[in-house]
């Protein structure tokens, strides 16, 4: 895992690539929030929707909710990034779409948007 830590807008943000997936359950989520906490004291962090498990995008497994709820809870911002057009569920979509005109989980197409969107949040 390789997290960077950028400045903008006054705001660090923290943007966490690597060549597996990272977040498979709601373990490995918190474990991700409190490492990027502690090498880059941010809470508004930038990842690939292929650091996610696949399962996080069925919404029948409850995964996304579960994980989504706990960065909500520890007051931690997120952006994910990527081509969500591949999936045909309605109500991924619609989940997407509600996450997108909130103020804490986004669904991104590029890196860019994901750090100009979590920089100009409160």
């Amino acid at each position: 895992m390789n997290i960077v830590k950028i400045e903008a807008g006054g705001k660090n943000i923290a943007v966490v690539s690597s060549s597996e997936i990272l977040i498979e359950d709601v373990q490995s989520a918190l474990d991700l929030m409190a490492t990027v906490q502690y090498e880059t004291d941010s809470n508004r962090i930038v990842i690939n929707k292929s650091l996610l498990s696949e399962s996080f995008f069925d919404l029948k497994t409850r995964l996304a909710g579960e994980i989504l709820q706990k960065f909500i809870n520890y007051r931690v911002k997120v952006a994910i990034v990527g081509d969500f057009s591949i999936y045909s569920s309605k109500s991924l979509r619609d989940f997407i779409y509600e996450s997108n005109n909130g103020n804490d989980i986004f669904f991104l197409a590029t890196e860019q948007q994901a750090i100009d969107k979590l920089s100009m949040l409160k």
